[in-house]
């Protein structure tokens, strides 16, 4: 029998997915000015970047990122254990272990490592397994193929469901994972009945809370502290520096055996050239920004308001959320696909997005909310989206909008 052709397969694939319209280039912004962007010589007014704070251009950030580099250089230049391991890495990781009331933090390169090295270091094939709300991201699904462990997913934010899957699990050990804020659609796992049901069933609690860190509960720590749980409840976090804070790399803070063990263990960490100094040193003046500026919290909850209230008086469909991601329901993902590029003729940039793991109903427009976007962007916005799908029911070319 003759051995499939990879390049006949990549070629198929790429065939189906032009024919669906999904996955195209990737833009490339070439200037940056606070929410407006550039992109093929045309300034966009961007509603789909992570940067909720507002913090990944501010002035003494980015001045802690040049004094470090001009100090300490471009890279690390080695993994952590051959060198790489500087200062402002574990200054980086004590500030945020114990702005959490957590014993210790270990610093990854990404979001996706930290996820990876969790599961892979904690969890094996004899018999463990990890329970997964359908609805996470997939470099939590991806760690559970790399640790071995078996994957036994639950419906979307279902404590009931999560249960019955730990009841009907191996014997070896069990981990309970979720995202705290789900990227897709903006909601919320229920994350005090989530940990009752890993404590019945000997399973460790670990939530990755990229997306609630720094938005959510006292001084921006998150979900977990929003719920009014701790260490005890959650033994582990996986916390982004790639969105509230604006920057690069991911803090995983946790009982102090677990987090040495990581350190000793994880192959990702082990084997990744560490972060470079300088991103620690402008994560460290981000998170200082984070704990200090209540204001920006403030800022943005006015801003969801603004929003959610202008689209009902539009009568555009709403999810169920009250966070910085605000989807919009779509008929299909080529109509979420047509608002979208019907928003960038008209100098919005806000995304299509499909539901992982969902079926009918799961085609959204995702609009994402920034500390600094002004009352007045977000109104025009909205007007925006509901002049494309006016333009879209009727058939006629959308008109230009002036940015706010």
């Amino acid at each position: 029998m003759a051995r499939p052709d990879l390049f006949d397969r990549v070629q198929t694939l790429r065939a189906q997915r032009d024919a669906q319209g999904i996955a195209p280039p990737p833009r490339a912004v070439s200037r940056r000015d606070g929410v407006r962007v550039e992109v093929d010589g045309h300034w966009l007014a961007q509603f789909c970047s992570s940067d909720y704070l507002g913090l990944a251009q501010q002035f003494g950030v980015v001045n802690a990122l040049q004094e470090a580099a001009a100090r300490d250089g471009f890279g690390a230049g080695a993994t952590p254990a051959a060198g790489g391991r500087h200062v402002l890495h574990e200054a980086l990781e004590n500030d945020v272990a114990q702005w959490l009331g957590y014993p210790r933090g270990l610093l990854f390169g990404s979001s996706f490592l930290a996820n990876l090295a969790v599961q892979q270091a904690l969890l094996g094939e004899d018999g463990d397994v990890c329970v997964q709300d359908h609805g996470n991201a997939a470099s939590l699904l991806d760690a559970s193929a790399l640790s071995g462990a078996r994957l036994r997913r639950y419906p979307h934010l279902d404590s009931e469901g999560a249960m019955r899957q730990l009841k009907h699990a191996a014997d070896g050990a069990a981990m309970l994972v979720t995202e705290a804020l789900f990227a897709a659609e903006g909601d919320a796992a229920p994350l005090r009945s989530l940990s009752l049901v890993a404590r019945m069933q000997q399973a460790l609690f670990c939530v990755d809370d990229a997306h609630g860190i720094g938005i959510l509960g006292e001084q921006g720590r998150g979900s977990v502290a929003a719920a009014g749980l701790g260490i005890a409840e959650v033994p582990l976090q996986v916390l982004s520096l790639e969105n509230a804070l604006g920057g690069a790399g991911a803090v995983v803070v946790g009982d102090a055996a677990l987090i040495g063990h990581l350190a000793a263990t994880a192959r990702p960490y082990l084997h990744a050239t560490a972060l470079p100094p300088a991103l620690a040193a402008a994560s460290l003046d981000a998170l200082r920004l984070v704990r200090r500026d209540d204001w920006r919290r403030e800022r943005l909850s006015e801003l969801i308001d603004v929003f959610r209230g202008s689209a009902r008086g539009h009568g555009l469909a709403l999810m169920p959320t009250e966070t910085p991601i605000q989807p919009l329901p779509c008929a299909s993902d080529a109509e979420a696909r047509a608002l979208s590029q019907a928003l960038q003729q008209a100098g919005w940039w806000v995304e299509a997005v499909h539901v992982a793991g969902a079926t009918d109903g799961s085609a959204r427009l995702r609009v994402r909310l920034s500390a600094l976007h002004t009352a007045a962007q977000v109104q025009a916005l909205v007007e925006a989206i509901a002049q494309a799908r006016d333009g879209l029911a009727s058939g006629p070319a959308w008109p230009a909008a002036a940015l706010a």
